[in-house]
């Protein structure tokens, strides 16, 4: 790039215009000076709502604007310009957007073909001469024309660009020719779709000893890489799956959202239903600063109650083919469930993020026990998170027995099938394990050891008992139609 290439080179931009002398002289420039309020609503999937309320006064009829410092990644067929202080007496006749930001290689590049002034110092007395010249090239460095001969390189010279193209401009810009019936003073706001905004949800969960309750902290992840700060800002959050056209994004703005729970201590976000989704409002303003990710307290819920879930999951295909030893020493895996009632001091719409699991040791330390993604989930769900799998709680299962009972084409098998699984139990505490088994096609249990649950039509659940420092056996037979 050009920087890489200039060494030492010095920019002197003779500015034609007052202001940012970044347009003509007739362009009515608004800065973040002018703006009295702005309010940010984030959905989920990188797209936020911004609604920029700036004092500005406009003359009567035609007359062009430049609304500085706006998103860098905003959607400018979503912008929306109007005036609540003079109904109907507005109207926006053209918009541009500018965000091709001023730096010294798209100077260059904007140059090209143009003439600027070159400055030398001499090296041995410091005289300074100047010399016209025209910019050929500015790509991985420039190459210009100075009277008949070529020249790249440049080290230790000054170049003059005698101004700056209107369509460069040193932030974001949205650049409006605007007709006004009244010239006054007049509250406008800017209302669009912008990128560069996401949110996330994440929560930590911490166990009681006999892990039967727990106290839920969730937080909200702010990220702005949009290109702009948004000062004050009044913030809203929108939990659900918004759908978006691809790639063209309507105007219509809707907003979704997400509730919460806190202690009396914590702060709060006040939640309300919206259309199909859940909106979430905080109740103070807040900086959302570019190039920063902040967290906002979302909830906080104490004492739910809380259980805990040992589970062996098989294989449909065990029940099709002759398999004899299955597996020895397979792992049970640690389910956590809570109910999200208002009678477990929950019972609110928990946007989707990641739940990450506490518990102290015997020392008092709290430690990382496992942690999962939830979707988004409404009140009396229940949440169900997978922490890993057990240490001391393992399964050996076998196929017993294998017959082919019919069916000799592609279709019409019946098989039947005898199974033992071994599950074992290295704790000092009894423990109950739930196995489910996915049946395929049209099956039946002919016996058991232990009593089945048909939980739906291709799964079977067992639940069985393991003695601490012991274990128990789950034997069953089963006939299958393909």
């Amino acid at each position: 790039m050009a920087n890489k290439y200039i060494t030492g080179i010095v920019l002197l931009i003779f500015l034609l215009s007052a202001g940012t002398g970044m347009a003509a002289s007739h362009e009515k420039t608004s800065t973040l000076a002018d703006q009295k309020e702005v309010a940010v609503t984030i959905y989920n999937e990188n797209l936020a709502l911004v609604k920029d309320k700036r004092r500005i006064t406009l003359p009567t009829g035609e007359s062009t604007l430049a609304f500085r410092e706006v998103s860098g990644m905003m959607r400018p067929e979503t912008a929306l310009l109007q005036s609540g202080s003079q109904q109907d007496g507005l109207v926006v006749i053209e918009q541009n957007f500018d965000f091709d930001l001023l730096t010294p290689q798209k100077l260059l590049e904007k140059y090209v073909g143009r003439s600027i002034g070159v400055i030398k110092t001499h090296p041995t007395t410091g005289e300074e001469t100047v010399e016209q010249a025209t910019v050929l090239s500015a790509n991985n460095g420039v190459v210009l024309r100075v009277g008949d001969r070529i020249e790249t390189g440049l080290s230790g010279g000054r170049l003059i660009f005698p101004d700056v193209p209107e369509n460069l401009r040193d932030k974001p810009t949205l650049v409006m020719q605007l007709a006004s019936k009244k010239g006054k003073e007049q509250e406008l706001e800017l209302s669009y779709l912008t990128g560069g905004l996401s949110w996330q949800a994440d929560y930590v969960a911490e166990l009681n000893n006999d892990e039967s309750r727990l106290n839920l902290l969730g937080w909200v992840t702010l990220t702005n890489t949009s290109g702009a700060s948004y000062k004050n800002a009044k913030l809203q959050l929108v939990a659900g799956d918004v759908h978006q056209v691809q790639p063209v994004f309507e105007k219509r703005m809707i907003r979704e959202a997400a509730e919460v729970a806190y202690a009396a201590a914590a702060p709060r976000m006040a939640q309300e239903s919206l259309l199909d989704y859940h909106l979430y409002s905080m109740d103070r303003t807040t900086d959302i600063l570019e190039n920063q990710t902040k967290q906002v307290a979302l909830l906080q819920a104490d004492t739910i109650a809380s259980a805990k879930e040992y589970l062996l999951k098989g294989q449909d295909h065990y029940y099709r083919n002759r398999s004899g030893d299955l597996g020895s020493k397979i792992k049970v895996a640690v389910y956590l469930s809570f109910e999200n009632k208002k009678a477990e001091n929950l019972g609110l719409p928990l946007p989707k993020g990641i739940v990450r699991v506490y518990k102290q040791d015997s020392t008092g330390a709290v430690q990382f026990v496992g942690e999962d993604r939830i979707d988004h989930t409404p009140e009396n769900e229940t949440v169900r998170l997978k922490l890993g799998n057990a240490f001391d709680i393992t399964a050996d299962r076998k196929q017993t027995d294998f017959k082919k009972l019919a069916g000799f084409g592609e279709y019409n098998y019946v098989f039947e099938s005898g199974y033992r699984i071994e599950l074992k139990n290295g704790k000092d505490k009894n423990v109950t394990v739930r196995v489910v088994e996915p049946m395929p096609g049209d099956w039946e249990i002919l016996s058991e050891s232990h009593s089945h649950k048909k939980i739906s039509s291709s799964e079977a659940e067992w639940l069985v008992k393991v003695p601490a420092k012991g274990s128990a056996e789950l034997l069953y037979r089963v006939k299958v139609k393909f």
